[in-house]
């Protein structure tokens, strides 16, 4: 249903290294970038995200009660992509678990504050 979703970034750079080890136990990419302002990452689905400055050149902030919701392949890739955010800059919202008896999660804030969670259905 979501074609794609932007996460703003302070430091382009660094973000794509972020998002390069954290979306790869996901099956994420890099698939196309829009000059120097945007790239773009996508994986088996439909639905891509892209991680960009702010068009109007302001700083990058995050949106209180904002999240992305990632899905994973399995139990071990979220908690693989947990780790991975963890390791590059991410700071932990929420460890690896169960959180319903169909979901299975892992929260983190990627380096500019941007809450994301890695999920499991089923």
């Amino acid at each position: 249903m979501i074609g794609y979703a932007t996460i703003g970034a302070n430091d382009l750079e660094r973000a794509k290294g972020f998002y390069d080890k954290v979306l790869a136990p996901l099956g994420g990419r890099r698939t196309f970038a829009m000059g120097d302002r945007m790239q773009f990452y996508g994986g088996a689905g439909p639905g891509m995200l892209a991680i960009c400055k702010p068009y109007d050149e302001g700083a990058a902030t995050a949106g209180n009660g904002s999240m992305f919701g990632l899905p994973a392949p399995s139990r071990e890739a979220v908690a693989e992509a947990h780790a991975a955010a963890l390791a590059n800059g991410g700071t932990c919202e929420g460890e690896p678990g169960a959180r319903t008896d169909n979901f299975y999660g892992a929260y983190f804030r990627d380096p500019d504050g941007n809450k994301v969670c890695v999920f499991k259905m089923g």
